[in-house]
């Protein structure tokens, strides 16, 4: 018997995995696919995702597989810098293939102990009291005492468990892939200027050594039930630039719609969901791989606790309370980002004002803020602004303050030197550090990162670190 079953070897069921790993949570993975993909997609990594990969260690590791480029232009492609004041040390986007980012993270979970079976397809289930009993499409039957689809957009989890899947179909279809070009990258640069006037769902995007990201609207080009062909993208660069920009010798070429679904439940009992197979939305803006990775980690160690008897009763409920929102706010930035793609006069109304008020550097940062994630502030009830939202990788007396979080465990800074952990020291670091550069006390950080509590008062702290972590051991 395993104490969680997770559907899907994506990156989000990856980073499920490890997450649980790290509590000694018995972990099998199942994954449909017999060999992980083959199509060499660049994705990038924001800035919120970056700093996850470093607070388990993992980002130098990533980082040697990836390309940065600054931390701009991703609301709908309008090019504007890098904002000031960005409050991240991992302020840039790092592009990474995607066969390599899912082999990196599935490695990172075998590392840690996780299994992982390929070539299996859950084919239903059956909840109860203790546990799930899991069927997979060969009849063989599993025992778990959870279950989380990661399962993608067709989520088999989600449709078996019932939950609905609210929201709009696919009303336009993008055509997106990676090609080589023919012609010098100033020749690109100059057309792409020319038709910013009158933006369109399109755009070449250098990712070096030749390679470009080309996205053009799938209007009129083939069966949506077949896969592009190259044709159709010289076909449709040419409609819309007058040009294919000699394009040649794809690497992927795919086809995509604008849907935007949100689950209505991410749990029902003991079974859950995770990533795609909970929201999925237009992929403007580089958000998605992004936003299940970190319902990953927000998932991970809630339910760790649960499984390991200290969780409050509450605890595994604030995944949904917390992440819900979150993907809720996704799926409207990523609306308001295809309609300024139209070229319908509108749109292009909108798109002009917004593009002159991003010249202002408070929202050109809030742009940045909400696509990264950096943003986000889960509602913890009253308190100072840094109540409930990430904190940045300050330096410590040892170091990193993120290298202290590689274990998972929440971890007290105290800057007053009189706080403790006390019976939840093996939940819970402490550092006591009156150097470190903070404008308070002290602050009570969870495993994903996020400011838990604020204070000085060893009551008050005592408080909330029942409310996150239980009941002290003695």
């Amino acid at each position: 018997m395993f104490d969680v079953i997770i559907a899907g070897c994506g990156p989000t069921g990856s980073m499920l995995a490890a997450e649980l790993r790290l509590h000694d949570v018995r972990v099998l993975v199942l994954e449909k696919e017999t060999e992980p993909v083959s199509f060499v997609r660049i994705v990038g990594l924001h800035i919120r995702s970056l700093e996850l990969m470093a607070m388990r260690g993992l980002l130098d590791r990533i980082r040697r597989h990836g390309r940065q480029r600054p931390a701009a232009g991703f609301f709908a492609a309008i090019p504007k810098p890098v904002p000031k004041g960005l409050d991240s040390a991992y302020a840039y986007l790092l592009g990474i293939p995607q066969p390599v980012i899912e082999r990196l993270l599935e490695e990172h979970a075998i590392e840690l102990g996780a299994q992982v079976r390929r070539g299996c397809a859950v084919a239903g289930f059956e909840q109860d009291d203790e546990g799930v009993t899991v069927e997979l499409a060969n009849g063989e039957q599993l025992r778990s005492r959870y279950l989380v689809g990661c399962d993608g957009g067709r989520s088999t989890v989600r449709k078996r468990l019932g939950v609905g899947f609210p929201g709009e179909p696919s009303r336009n279809d993008t055509l997106m892939g990676e090609m080589e070009v023919g012609v010098p990258q100033e020749e690109i640069a100059a057309k792409m200027t020319e038709l910013g006037e009158t933006h369109r769902p399109f755009w070449l995007r250098p990712f070096g050594r030749g390679i470009y990201s080309v996205v053009v609207p799938a209007a009129g080009v083939s069966d949506r039930a077949e896969p592009p062909t190259l044709e159709d993208f010289q076909q449709q660069l040419r409609t819309v630039a007058g040009t294919d920009f000699g394009v040649h010798s794809p690497r992927w070429l795919s086809r995509f719609g604008d849907a935007t679904r949100l689950a209505e439940r991410y749990r029902v009992g003991r079974v859950l969901l995770a990533g795609d197979a909970a929201h999925i939305h237009p992929p403007i803006g580089g958000q998605g791989l992004n936003l299940g990775v970190q319902d990953a980690f927000n998932l991970g160690w809630k339910l760790a606790a649960q499984i390991r008897g200290w969780a409050p009763e509450t605890l595994l409920d604030t995944y949904q309370a917390e992440r819900h929102p979150v993907a809720e706010d996704v799926l409207d930035n990523t609306r308001a980002q295809t309609e300024l793609l139209s070229s319908e006069p509108g749109p292009q109304a909108v798109r002009r004002l917004l593009t002159e008020l991003m010249d202002f550097d408070e929202v050109n940062r809030h742009l940045i803020e909400k696509i990264t994630a950096i943003g986000i502030r889960y509602d913890f009830g009253q308190g100072p602004d840094l109540l409930g939202r990430r904190l940045r990788d300050l330096d410590v007396k040892q170091g990193h303050l993120y290298d202290l979080l590689h274990r998972g465990r929440g971890l007290l800074l105290d800057r007053t030197e009189r706080l403790t952990v006390g019976g939840w020291s093996d939940r819970v670091d402490y550092l006591a550090d009156p150097t470190a550069a903070l404008d308070v006390p002290s602050v009570l950080l969870r495993p994903d990162g996020h400011v838990a509590w604020i204070g000085e008062d060893q009551q008050d702290l005592d408080d909330h670190l029942s409310r996150w972590f239980g009941k002290p051991a003695h």
